[in-house]
C-alpha cells in the first residue's frame, strides 16, 4: 500500500499580484480593440507564465493572446480553471452519418453539448429522430469536425435541385444499402492521390467547388451561433473539420481546429492535401499567413487504426537536414496534441509491453487488427513520445511533442455523449438496440463511448482555450471528469499537499503538464507533484511514466506515486455493484532516483480508478438471451492522461 497524501486547499486563489496582472490584461484587450493592442496586454499579463532564457523551467508563452471582441468572462481565473469538452464531433454533414440515419445539424450538436435534448434514429415519418437522450451534465466546449471530404458531393446528391442529383453516384448513395453507397463514395479516400468524382462535381469541378463553400459556411455560421459570448462564458465553440484519408485502410485523420471565426473560405481535405506535411504547409499559407486573426491545429485522430502512419516522420527525398528540421518546425508549430483515446479505443500504449494498464480499450478484434495493424509499436503513444526525443537529438527540434486529449468521435452529433451505464452508441440506426451495439460487424463491441478532452485556462473564450491547447495544459479521460494537475519543477519541498497554496506553488515552482524543463541546478532532479479528485467513482491510484530514447532504445519506466498499488477493490459485473476501498482525492510528490540530466525524458501522469462496469455488461445485463459477445465480458478502470512534462538538456 502507498503512502496517500490528502491535499487540503488544492483550488487556492490567486494572489493579488496575478490579479493585478489579469485585471490589466482585460482592461488593456477592452481599450485597444485592436488584436495588437490585445497581444501587448497579454504579454504584460503573461510575464508570470515566462520565466526567460535564463530560466530552468521553459513556462512558455503568455497564457492568453485576444484575437477578438467580446466580454470578458467572470470565471476568469490565473491559476487556470479546467473545462470539459469534446473536439470530434461528426453530424449529418458527414457522408457516413447520414448514411445511418443521423440527422442531427451541427446547431443540433451545439445543443446537445449545451445540455439539450436531442434525437437518435430510427426515424419517424417525417424523417426526424425518434429516441431522446441528453447529457446528465453540459460541455463547456465543443466543435463539430465533420468530414471535409465529400461535404459538396453528398449536400448535391441529396438536393433536388441540383444538376448532380440524378447522376448515378448520387442515386446509388440514396438507394444502395448503406454500407455498399459508403463504400461507392469514399473509394477516393483510400488512395493515395485521391480525385473528385466529375459525375457528381461535373468535368471542371466547379458544381463542387461552389457547394463546399455553401457547406462551410453553415459550419462556421453553426458554431459562431453558439458560442457564449456573454460574460457567462457558458459554451465555446470552435470551428472545424476532420481531414480524412484512409490509404490501405489506415485512420490517417485529423481534426482541424480553428482559433476563432477568421477561417479560410473552404476547409483542405484529404482530397485537397493527401499528404499531412502538404495539410500542414496549406494550413500555414491559407490561415496562420493569410488570414489576420486566423490560427490552427490538428489533431491526429486516435492512432490505434493508422497502421503505423499517423507518427511517421516522413521527408521529402533528397531533402537536407536544414529543410527537413524546418519541416519538423512545421510539425511542432502546427500539431501539439493527439487524441489518445476516442470511440474506437486506445492508443496510449501496447499490452505485449508489460503494462497491465495497456490493454485498457485495446482494439484486439483480428478483422481490425489485420487492416489497422494493432500490433505495429508505431501505432502508440509512447513510441511517438520516445521518437520524438530521438529526433530532436538529431535535428534539434521534436517534431513529435504531443499533449494529449480524448474525444468521442461521435457519429450522432452526441459530443461528451460518454456514460458506460447510459450509452446508446455513435454510429446511428447500426447501433440501434443493444444487441446491434454488441454485435455490429464494424467493431461493435470492441468499440465504446469515447472519451473528453480536459483543458487548463484561464476563462472558457476561444483565446483562452486555443492558448491552452498550444501550449499543452490539457489532459484527456476516458469519461468521468477526474480533476487532475501536474507539475514539474527542481524544488518543489515536501509537505505540499498539506499546504492551501499548492497550485500556486506548482506554478510559481515549475512548470504544469506540457511544460519543459532546462538546465537543473547542480546535484538536482527532476520532481514533480500531482493531485487528483475522483469523479463519481472512487480512485485506485496515480502513476507516472518515464518515457527516454538513448540512442535508438526506447526505455520506459511505470512507477506508482500514490494510492493502493495492490488494487483491492472490485465490482460485480452481474449487478455492476462495487466494492473495496479506493480514494476522492489523491496528492503526492515524485523525485526522479534515476534522473541523468544528460538524457532528454518525458514524463506523464495517469490516473486510475477503482473497476466499474463497462457499457457492454450493462447492455448484456439488459438482454434475456446475450449473444455470444457478452461471454468475456469483463470490467474497467476508467483512467485519465496528462500530456506530459519533457526535460530537455
Amino acid at each position: 500500500m502507498l503512502l496517500v497524501l490528502a491535499c487540503g486547499g488544492d483550488d487556492g486563489g490567486p494572489d493579488a499580484a496575478r490579479d493585478a496582472r489579469l485585471d490589466t490584461r482585460v482592461v488593456a484587450r477592452d481599450a485597444a480593440g485592436d488584436a495588437e493592442g490585445a497581444e501587448d496586454a497579454a504579454e504584460d499579463a503573461g510575464e508570470d507564465a515566462d520565466a526567460g532564457e535564463d530560466s530552468d523551467v521553459d513556462a512558455g508563452p503568455p497564457l492568453v493572446t485576444y484575437t477578438e471582441e467580446r466580454e470578458p468572462c467572470l470565471d476568469r481565473n490565473a491559476e487556470r480553471n479546467v473545462y470539459w469538452g469534446d473536439l470530434h464531433v461528426h453530424t449529418q454533414l458527414s457522408f457516413d452519418a447520414y448514411l445511418w440515419s443521423v440527422r442531427a445539424t451541427p446547431a443540433d450538436a451545439y445543443r446537445f453539448a449545451r445540455g439539450e435534448e436531442i434525437r437518435l434514429p430510427p426515424l419517424d415519418d417525417e424523417g426526424r429522430g425518434t429516441v431522446p437522450i441528453q447529457l446528465a451534465e453540459p460541455l463547456d466546449f465543443a466543435a463539430v469536425t465533420d468530414h471535409a471530404e465529400l461535404l459538396a458531393e453528398v449536400n448535391l446528391c441529396l438536393d433536388e435541385t441540383s444538376d448532380a442529383f440524378d447522376t448515378p453516384p448520387c442515386v446509388q448513395y440514396r438507394t444502395a444499402p448503406p454500407a455498399m453507397a459508403f463504400r461507392l463514395l469514399s473509394a477516393p479516400l483510400g488512395e493515395e492521390d485521391p480525385m473528385r468524382d466529375t459525375e457528381i462535381c461535373g468535368d471542371d469541378l466547379a458544381r463542387c467547388s461552389e457547394r463546399v463553400r455553401s457547406v462551410w459556411s453553415r459550419v462556421v455560421d453553426a458554431a459562431d451561433a453558439a458560442y457564449d459570448r456573454t460574460s457567462a462564458c457558458s459554451l465555446t465553440t470552435f470551428v472545424g473539420y476532420e481531414h480524412t484519408g484512409t490509404p490501405d485502410a489506415a485512420n490517417v485523420h485529423r481534426n482541424v481546429i480553428f482559433r476563432n471565426d477568421d477561417v479560410p473560405e473552404v476547409p483542405i481535405s484529404y482530397i485537397d492535401a493527401p499528404r499531412t506535411s502538404d495539410l500542414w504547409a496549406r494550413l500555414d499559407t491559407a490561415c496562420v499567413r493569410g488570414l489576420d486573426r486566423c490560427d490552427v491545429l490538428t489533431i491526429p485522430h486516435n492512432a490505434n487504426a493508422a497502421n503505423g502512419r499517423i507518427f511517421a516522420l516522413e521527408y521529402p527525398p533528397g531533402s537536407t537536414e536544414v529543410e527537413q528540421r524546418a519541416l519538423a518546425e512545421l510539425r511542432n508549430r502546427s500539431e501539439p496534441l493527439l487524441e489518445i483515446y476516442q470511440h474506437k479505443g486506445a492508443s496510449e500504449c501496447q499490452p505485449a509491453l508489460g503494462d497491465d494498464h495497456c490493454n485498457f480499450e485495446f482494439i484486439d478484434d483480428a478483422l481490425l487488427c489485420s487492416l489497422f495493424g494493432c500490433e505495429n509499436p508505431a501505432n502508440y503513444y509512447r513510441w511517438a513520445l520516445s521518437e520524438g526525443l530521438a529526433e530532436e537529438a538529431r535535428l534539434g527540434v521534436d517534431p513529435l511533442q504531443l499533449g494529449v486529449i480524448a474525444s468521442t468521435d461521435t457519429h450522432n452529433g452526441t459530443p461528451g455523449y460518454v456514460s458506460e451505464s447510459a450509452w446508446r452508441g455513435h454510429v446511428g440506426l447500426q447501433e440501434e438496440t443493444a444487441r446491434d451495439r454488441l454485435t455490429t460487424l464494424a467493431g461493435g463491441v470492441s468499440f465504446s463511448p469515447g472519451g473528453l478532452a480536459a483543458v487548463w485556462a484561464v476563462e472558457n473564450s476561444r483565446d483562452a482555450l486555443f492558448d491552452a491547447m498550444r501550449r499543452r495544459e490539457t489532459y484527456g479521460t476516458s469519461g468521468p471528469r477526474i480533476e487532475v494537475r501536474f507539475f514539474g519543477g527542481w524544488d518543489y519541498p515536501t509537505g505540499l499537499c498539506e499546504r492551501g497554496d499548492f497550485v500556486t506553488q506548482g506554478y510559481d515552482g515549475g512548470v504544469p503538464m506540457g511544460g519543459t524543463l532546462r538546465d537543473p541546478p547542480d546535484d538536482a532532479a527532476p520532481t514533480f507533484v500531482f493531485s487528483a479528485a475522483q469523479d463519481e467513482t472512487l480512485l485506485q491510484r496515480i502513476q507516472i511514466i518515464k518515457i527516454t530514447n538513448l540512442e535508438g532504445e526506447q526505455a520506459e519506466t511505470i512507477v506508482d506515486v500514490a494510492g493502493d498499488s495492490e488494487g483491492l477493490a472490485s465490482v460485480d459485473t452481474a449487478t455492476c455493484e462495487t466494492s473495496g476501498p479506493g480514494f476522492s482525492m489523491l496528492c503526492g510528490r515524485w523525485r526522479d532516483p534515476d534522473f541523468d540530466p544528460a538524457v532528454p525524458a518525458a514524463y506523464y501522469v495517469r490516473v486510475l480508478e477503482n473497476p466499474t462496469c463497462r457499457w457492454s455488461s450493462y447492455d448484456c445485463n439488459s438482454l434475456l438471451v446475450p449473444p455470444r459477445t457478452c461471454d468475456d465480458v469483463e470490467p474497467i478502470q476508467e483512467r485519465a492522461w496528462t500530456s506530459p512534462i519533457w526535460y530537455r538538456p
